[in-house]
C-alpha cells in the first residue's frame, strides 16, 4: 500500500488526509485500517510512535453515520494529554465529514463536559475514571456505540485502571467492534481480549524503539551530586534541537528547571502537580518548537506525539523497566533517528541490568565529556540557545487555514437543529453543503465551521437571511 488513495475511503476523508500531509501509511496503518473497515475486532501490539491513532481514527471517521446524534465510538486512553490529542486527531481526520469529537477527563469541569455531551457527539475520547463518572451520572449515553477502542492498554494496567476499563466494557452494547492497542501484552490485557472480543485479528508490529536501528542508546555513570554538572556538559556537547529530560519526581523537575533558568536555557517543565491547562499549554509550545528543553516526569512519556525530538536524557533512571522504552520512544519517531542518554549512579547497577535484560541488549557505556571538548563546543551551543526559535507548523494548520468558526445567537431554545443551519447556509449563493463543517448547537448559541475560505461571504449573506423564520445575529466567533 503506497498511499492512502488505494484504500476504500470517501472523498471527505481523503481530502483531510491530503491536507494533513498523510502520504504513505505506516506498517500499523497498513495492517489495521483494512481490517477495521471490515468491522473486525483487533488486538494490536504496536509501540508508541508507530502511527496507531490514525490506524483506528481513519476507519472510525469513515464508518461513522453523521446523522446519528449519540456517540458511535468510545475511545479510552490512560492520560488526559492523550485524550485531548486523540480528540484533535479525529477532529482533523473527520473535518470535512463534520465529525464531532468530545474529550472527557478528570481535573476539568464536569459540567462543561456534560454540556458538550448534550450536543451531537459522534466520538467520545476519555480517561476511564471520568468516562465512568459520566456513565454513572447518565450524561454519557452508550446505546448507539458501535466502536470501542482501548488505547495503550498496558499503561491502563500500570496505572490501575484495568477494573474501570472492564466496568466500562460491560456498559457498551455487545454488538460492537472492539479494538485493543498496546505496546506490550501482559497477562491481564490478554485476558481482557479473550473475555470481551470476538475472534480478534492479531496484529503485531515489530518494535523499533527498543532496538538500536533508529535510536542510539548510551549510559553515563555519575554520582548524585555531580548530575547537574554532567547534564550541562552533555547538553553543550550534544547541542540538541529538541530534547526531553526525564526526572523521577516533581521535586527533581523543579530543581533542574531552576538551574536551567539560572543558565538561561530555553526550557519549560511538565509534571502531574501542574494544572491541566498549564500542562496542555507547555506541550503545545514544545510541539511548536518555542523552547528546546522540556524537563518532565513520566507523565509526558506516554502517547504524546511530537516530531523531531532529537534527544532524550534520563536524568534519573526510571523505576519501571517499561518506562525506559516509553521515555526513549519519544525520539526516533516517524522514521527519524534519535539519541537516548541515561545517567546511572554507582548503586543503580542492578536496576540498569534489569532494563537491559528487558530491552534485550546491553547499553553502551560512554565517558563524560572532557572539559576541553565542552569549552570547544560552547560557542556553537550558545548561538543555538540564544537564537530565536523557528516555530514549527502545526500539522492541522493547512487544514484549518480556510476554516472560519461563525457564531449565531440562537440554539436549542429557539428549536434550531443542525439540519436547519445546513439547509439555510447551503442555499446561499456560491455556497454548498461541502462548505459547512462541524456544527455545535448549545442552548442559546450555535457555532458553525465554514470551510474553503467562505466564512466572510456566509457572514455577509446571513445578515439578511433568516433561519426557520428567525433573523439571528451572526459574526466571526471569538473562540
Amino acid at each position: 500500500m503506497n498511499n492512502f488513495n488505494s484504500l476504500p475511503l470517501s472523498e471527505d476523508i481523503q481530502k483531510a488526509l491530503t491536507s494533513l500531509d498523510y502520504k504513505k501509511p505506516t506498517e500499523v496503518q497498513e495492517k489495521v485500517i483494512p481490517a477495521a473497515l471490515e468491522k473486525k475486532d483487533l488486538v494490536v501490539k504496536s509501540q508508541t510512535g508507530s502511527g496507531k491513532t490514525a490506524s483506528f481514527g481513519i476507519p472510525i471517521c469513515e464508518l461513522i453515520d453523521w446523522e446519528e446524534n449519540k456517540p458511535q465510538a468510545l475511545i479510552l486512553t490512560p492520560t488526559r494529554e492523550l485524550a485531548v490529542q486523540v480528540k484533535q486527531d479525529l477532529t482533523n481526520i473527520g473535518r470535512f465529514k463534520r465529525i464531532k469529537a468530545t474529550a472527557v477527563y478528570g481535573k476539568s469541569p464536569f459540567d462543561k463536559q456534560k454540556l458538550e455531551l448534550k450536543q451531537k457527539s459522534h466520538v467520545v475520547v476519555g480517561t476511564p475514571g471520568r468516562v465512568m463518572d459520566h456513565i454513572e451520572k447518565g450524561t454519557l449515553k452508550l446505546d448507539k456505540v458501535k466502536y470501542l477502542v482501548i488505547d495503550e492498554a498496558d499503561e491502563m494496567l500500570n496505572m490501575g485502571f484495568i477494573d474501570q476499563v472492564e466496568a466500562i466494557i460491560k456498559e457498551v452494547p455487545k454488538n460492537r467492534v472492539t479494538m485493543l492497542f498496546s505496546a506490550t501484552l501482559p497477562e491481564d490485557v490478554e485476558k481482557l481480549s479473550i473475555k470481551y472480543m470476538k475472534n480478534p485479528v492479531q496484529v503485531e508490529i515489530q518494535a523499533t524503539g527498543i532496538t538500536t536501528d533508529k535510536i542510539d542508546h548510551y549510559v553515563m555513570e555519575v554520582t548524585d551530586d555531580k548530575k547537574f554538572e554532567l547534564l550541562r556538559n552533555v547538553t553543550v556537547i550534544e547541542n540538541p534541537d529538541s530534547c526531553i529530560i526525564f526526572c523521577r519526581t516533581q521535586e527533581q523537575v523543579e530543581n533542574v528547571i531552576e538551574w536551567f533558568n539560572e543558565y538561561n536555557y530555553p526550557c519549560d517543565k511538565i509534571h502531574g502537580g501542574m494544572y491541566q491547562e498549564d500542562r496542555f499549554a507547555v506541550m503545545n509550545d514544545f510541539k511548536r518548537g518555542k523552547f528546546i528543553y522540556l524537563v518532565a516526569t513520566d507523565v509526558a512519556a506516554r502517547g504524546i506525539d511530537i516530531e523531531n525530538i532529537t534527544h532524550v536524557i534520563n536524568y534519573d533512571l526510571p523505576l519501571e523497566k517499561e518506562s525506559y522504552v516509553h521515555r526513549t520512544g519519544r525520539t526516533g519517531r516517524a522514521g527519524k533517528t534519535g539519541k537516548a542518554i541515561t545517567f546511572v549512579t554507582p548503586h543503580e547497577g542492578r536496576r540498569l541490568a534489569e532494563i537491559e535484560d528487558y530491552i534485550g541488549f546491553k547499553i553502551e557505556k560512554i565517558d563524560a565529556p572532557t572539559p576541553e571538548a565542552v569549552v570547544q563546543a560552547r560557542p556553537e551551543f550558545l548561538s543555538k540557545v540564544k537564537a530565536r526559535p523557528t516555530i514549527k507548523k502545526d500539522k492541522s494548520e493547512q487544514l484549518n487555514k480556510d476554516i472560519m468558526k461563525v457564531y449565531f445567537n440562537g440554539g436549542k431554545k429557539k428549536k434550531l437543529r443542525a439540519v436547519d443551519f445546513v439547509g439555510t447556509i447551503s442555499n446561499l449563493p456560491g455556497v454548498t453543503a461541502d462548505d459547512i463543517g462541524i456544527i455545535e448547537i448549545q442552548d442559546n448559541v450555535t457555532y458553525v465551521d465554514i470551510l474553503n475560505g467562505k466564512g466572510p461571504h456566509v457572514i455577509k449573506e446571513m445578515k439578511t437571511t433568516t433561519i426557520k423564520g428567525k433573523q439571528l445575529k451572526v459574526h466571526k466567533a471569538n473562540r
